[in-house]
């Protein structure tokens, strides 16, 4: 499996419940791109419309050495999804107030570009001051633990 990007801010500002792997409906000058491992998906995020899944805000720049056929970086993806996976989606998004989420964008064994999305509910701040404080007291406690050695 080949990362190309991850979207680390995901897991600090959602507590995320499950995730989903999905296949991603792209041009050819577009996976060109991926495989040079230059994408963003900080500010990405996923909807349901109808019966398919799309992907908005996902950066992905244009090919350097394409020539006539360039896309938008920001253009709205289609992701690939069974259907019984999307009324699924669609029925926990519509009554808990949950939102899908990129987690990561990479190439599987086969080649496929792939896209790992996440079921995923707000934080509140309240709970990122608390996570915060946690790693910081880790922290200190291996110091410490490191001058008694």
């Amino acid at each position: 499996m080949k990362i190309v990007s991850t979207n680390r801010k995901a897991r600090f500002n959602y507590q995320i419940s499950e995730t989903y792997e999905a296949g991603i409906a792209l041009k050819g000058n577009e996976v060109k791109s991926l495989r040079t491992r230059s994408c963003s998906i900080e500010e990405g995020f996923a909807r349901i419309e109808g019966e398919e899944v799309f992907l908005y805000n996902m950066h992905i720049p244009e090919f350097e050495k394409s020539s006539y056929f360039k896309t938008e970086p920001k253009r709205v993806r289609k992701l690939l999804l069974n259907k019984k996976e999307i009324k699924k989606l669609l029925g926990l998004i519509s009554q808990r107030g949950f939102t899908l989420v990129p987690l990561k964008v990479y190439f599987n064994d086969r080649g496929m570009a792939k896209v790992e999305i996440a079921l995923a509910k707000g934080k509140h701040l309240v709970d990122k001051r608390r996570k915060i404080k946690e790693e910081m007291v880790k922290k200190e406690m291996k110091r410490e633990l490191k001058k008694f050695r």
